[in-house]
C-alpha cells in the first residue's frame, strides 16, 4: 500500500497528472480535463467553474501490485488547510513542478509543509512540451530554493526541438508513449549512442546518489562496475525514504508523456505504511509518551483529518495508524473523552463512496456516525487511549460582514455557518454584539467567495455581503503594572480583594502567555483557575477594541483582605487588574502582514515595485529570470484587497501573484 498526496503551486498541473494516474491504472475509461470542467477529482461545481482544486479529494488505484491511496490537494494559498491536513496523514508525496515556472511560491509553501512532517517525496516536472521549459533549471531551483537534492530518474528526449519521449536513467532505455491510445501503450528500447551521451551527466548524478545511500552500490560504483537496476532501485529507495534525495521524473501530463514511469516511481521509491515509524502520541490519562506500530494486531488508533457535511450527514475522513475497526464498533475520541459508534465505513473515490466492512492499519477511509470528532482529533480503542499531535490550523486574516435576506433566516444562517466551520477550521464567524451582524472570517477573498457560493447553491441561503475587513489585533509597547483593589458584597458579606498584575510586550506570534507563578500563592485550585479565566476574558477585547496578542502577563499577588475566597470575585478582580495594567502599557494596533510573491515580465517590474511601495509594502527580494522577474514583498493585508485587478492593469494581464499570512506587526 502507498498513501501519497499530489502537491504543487496552483496551475502546475496536479489535477491533470492525477487524471492520467487514474486512466492508466484502469480506474477511469476517459481522461477528464480541468479546462473542460469534467475532471474526476475536481467534483465540486465551484472547482469545475474556476478550473482549480478547492477541496482535497481522496481516491485509490492499483499499480505494480500495490494499492495506492491518493489525495489531490489544492494549490491556491486560500485553501492551505486542505494541504496541511492531508500531509499530516500521508506517508509520501509527489510534488508537481511546472517546467516553465520552476519552483513557484506556493510550491515552496507546500514543500515546507511536507518538510515539517518529514514526508519522503518525488518530483514530476510537468509541461516540458511548452516553449521555455527547462528541466535542468527546475532541478537547480529545487536545490537553491528548497535545499532539496533532486536526482533525475527520467530525462526528457527531444526530436526536432519538440519533447517526444523520456529516458529511463535506471535501465538506460528510451520510453515512448503511443499517441493512438492517449499514451497508454508504453514501448521501451535501449538508448542510442547520441541519447546515452546526452543523458550521461544525469546517469552520473543518479549513481552518486545511489552510492551515498547504499554501501553495496557504492562498492560497485567506485570499482567502475555496472550497478544492476534492482540494486539501484533499492539504494535510491533507501535514500528517498531517509529524506536525503528526491527522485525527479520528466513529462507532460497534458500530452500523456512520462506519467507511467512516475507511477512506477511511486511504488518503487515511496514508503508503505508498514515502513513508516511508529506513530507517536501521549496517553491522555497520564501524559506519558506512547506509540503505536503500524500493525493490524496493535490497538486501534486513527486521526480524523477532515470533516464533510453531505446532505445533512456528517462524514469524517480517517487515517488508521494501527489496529482495525469495523462497522458497529465503539471507539473513543481521546481528544474529547467521548465514546463514538462507527455506523458506516467507506472507501472514497473523489465524490463517490464504496461501502466496506472494516478498516485496517494504513487505510484512509471515511466514516459515518461519528458525531463529535473535529479536524485533528484522535480516535482509538477505549481500552488503550492515545492522543496524536493535532493539525496546525492557521488563523483567519480576512473578514466580511454577512446578513441574510430576512431577519427570520438569521438562526438558519448561524446553523449553516456552524456546519461549515466544522468542516473548515480556517473559517470562523462571530456575531457583533453592537450591530447584530455576522462577521465571517477566512484565509482570503477567494476562500470567502467560495463559502458564500456554497451557501447559495447547496442551501439556497443568499446573503448580503459587506466589504472585506481586516482582523486587527492589539498589544502593548511597554511594561504596565497594576495594584488593583476590588470589593463587592456577596451573600451579605463584603469581599475585599487585592490583585497585582504586570503586563509586558511578548515576541511576535507568542499570543497571550500567562506565567503560572500565581498558582504558588497558596490559592485554592478553583480560585487560581478563575484568576486565569478572568485574565483571558479581559484579553479577549483590549482597550482599542480588538483581541490582545503578543503579551506576557504575570500575577504576583491575589489576596482576599476580607470575606471567603470566591472564584467569581477572583475572576472579576483579575480581569479588572489586567485591564488597568494593560492600559498603562500604552497599547497600539497590530495588522496582518502578507508575504506576497509576484511574477511579472521584466519591463513591468519598476511599475509593480512603485505600486507595492505605495501600498505601504516593503520589497524583500527580486529574482530576475529570462521568463519574468519574481518579486517578494511584505504588504499589509488592508492594502491587498482587489490587488489582482491592479496587477493585471500594471502588467497588461501578464503578471500573477500569490500571498500568504506572514505575521502581525505594528500598523
Amino acid at each position: 500500500m502507498r498513501n501519497i498526496g499530489i502537491i504543487a503551486h496552483i496551475d502546475a498541473g496536479k489535477t491533470t497528472f492525477t487524471e492520467r494516474l487514474l486512466y492508466y491504472a484502469g480506474i477511469t475509461h476517459r481522461m477528464g480535463e480541468v479546462h473542460d470542467g469534467d475532471s474526476q477529482m475536481d467534483y465540486l461545481p465551484q472547482e469545475r467553474e474556476r478550473g482549480i482544486t478547492i477541496t482535497a479529494a481522496v481516491t485509490q488505484f492499483p499499480w505494480l501490485g500495490a494499492e495506492i491511496h491518493l489525495i489531490d490537494t489544492p494549490g491556491h494559498v486560500d485553501f492551505t488547510i486542505e494541504v496541511e491536513r492531508s500531509l499530516r496523514v500521508l506517508d509520501g508525496a509527489a510534488a508537481v513542478f511546472c517546467g516553465v515556472g520552476g519552483v513557484e511560491p506556493q510550491s515552496e509553501v507546500v514543500w515546507r509543509q511536507a518538510d515539517r512532517y518529514g514526508i519522503p517525496r518525488l518530483a514530476f516536472v510537468n509541461k516540458l512540451d511548452r516553449p521555455g521549459a527547462d528541466f535542468d533549471r527546475v532541478i537547480a531551483d529545487m536545490d537553491r530554493k528548497l535545499g532539496a537534492r533532486g536526482v533525475p530518474l527520467t530525462a526528457p528526449l527531444y526530436e526536432d526541438g519538440a519533447f517526444a519521449a523520456v529516458a529511463d536513467l535506471v535501465t538506460m532505455e528510451r520510453v515512448s508513449f503511443s499517441p493512438e491510445d492517449q499514451g497508454a501503450t508504453v514501448s521501451r528500447q535501449p538508448l542510442g549512442p547520441p541519447e546515452r551521451e546526452a543523458c550521461a551527466r544525469y546517469r552520473e548524478t543518479l549513481l552518486e546518489a545511489a552510492a551515498d545511500a547504499d554501501d553495496e552500490a557504492a562498492e560497485k560504483y567506485l570499482a567502475g562496475e555496472e550497478v544492476p537496476p534492482a540494486l539501484l532501485r533499492r539504494a535510491l529507495r533507501r535514500g528517498t525514504i531517509s529524506g536525503a534525495i528526491f527522485p525527479v521524473f520528466a513529462g507532460s501530463a497534458l500530452r500523456n508523456r512520462g506519467v507511467q514511469p512516475a507511477m512506477d516511481g511511486i511504488v518503487h521509491y515511496l514508503p508503505s505504511p508498514l515502513e513508516a515509524p511508529a506513530a507517536r502520541g501521549d496517553d491522555p490519562r497520564t501524559g506519558v509518551p506512547s506509540q503505536r506500530k503500524p500493525s493490524a494486531a496493535a490497538p486501534f488508533s486513527a486521526l480524523a483529518f477532515k470533516v464533510v457535511q453531505e446532505e445533512g450527514r456528517r462524514t469524517v475522513y480517517l487515517r488508521v495508524y494501527s489496529g482495525k475497526t469495523a462497522e458497529g464498533a465503539t471507539i473513543l475520541n481521546a481528544s474529547t473523552g467521548e465514546k463514538e459508534k462507527v455506523a458506516r465505513l467507506f472507501r472514497m473515490h473523489a465524490g463517490k463512496k464504496e461501502r466496506i466492512g472494516e478498516a485496517l492499519a494504513g487505510d484512509i477511509v471515511a466514516a459515518r456516525g461519528i458525531r463529535s470528532a473535529r479536524t485533528g482529533d484522535t480516535l482509538c480503542d477505549p481500552e488503550a487511549p492515545i492522543v496524536y499531535e493535532k493539525i496546525e490550523i492557521r488563523r483567519p486574516v480576512v473578514s466580511v460582514v454577512v446578513e441574510p435576506r430576512t431577519a427570520r433566516e438569521m438562526d438558519r444562517l448561524r446553523d449553516l455557518l456552524a456546519g461549515m466551520t466544522d468542516e473548515d477550521p480556517t473559517l470562523s464567524f462571530r456575531e457583533d454584539a453592537d450591530t447584530g451582524q455576522i462577521l465571517l472570517s477566512g484565509m482570503g477573498e477567494l476562500h470567502l467567495d467560495v463559502v458564500l457560493d456554497r451557501l447559495a447553491r447547496e442551501h439556497d441561503m443568499v446573503v448580503r455581503k459587506g466589504n472585506p475587513q481586516v482582523v486587527y489585533r492589539e498589544t502593548v509597547s511597554s511594561e504596565g503594572r497594576s495594584e488593583s483593589a476590588f470589593e463587592r458584597e456577596a451573600a451579605e458579606r463584603l469581599v475585599k480583594l487585592a490583585t497585582d498584575v504586570v503586563v509586558r510586550p511578548g515576541p511576535r506570534g507568542s499570543g497571550v502567555r500567562i506565567t503560572d507563578g500565581f498558582r504558588l500563592l497558596g490559592l485554592p485550585p478553583e480560585v487560581a483557575d478563575a484568576v486565569e479565566m478572568g485574565i483571558r476574558e479581559g484579553a479577549f477585547t483590549g482597550s482599542l477594541g480588538y483581541p490582545v496578542d503578543d503579551v506576557e502577563i504575570s500575577v504576583s499577588r491575589v489576596e482576599f483582605l476580607s470575606g471567603l475566597p470566591s472564584p467569581m470575585a477572583a475572576k472579576v478582580g483579575a480581569a479588572k487588574a489586567f485591564q488597568e495594567a494593560y492600559e498603562k502599557g500604552k497599547p497600539y494596533l497590530l495588522e496582518p502582514l502578507m508575504a506576497v510573491e509576484i511574477v511579472v515580465p521584466e519591463e513591468f517590474l519598476g511599475g509593480v515595485i512603485g505600486d507595492i511601495n505605495a501600498r505601504r509594502g516593503r520589497v524583500t527580494s527580486v529574482d530576475r529570470r529570462p521568463e519574468g522577474s519574481s518579486l517578494s514583498a511584505l504588504v499589509p493585508l488592508k492594502e491587498m484587497f482587489g490587488y489582482v485587478t491592479a496587477l493585471r492593469s500594471l502588467s497588461q494581464g501578464r503578471g500573477n501573484y500569490t500571498m500568504k499570512f506572514s505575521r502581525y506587526d505594528r500598523v
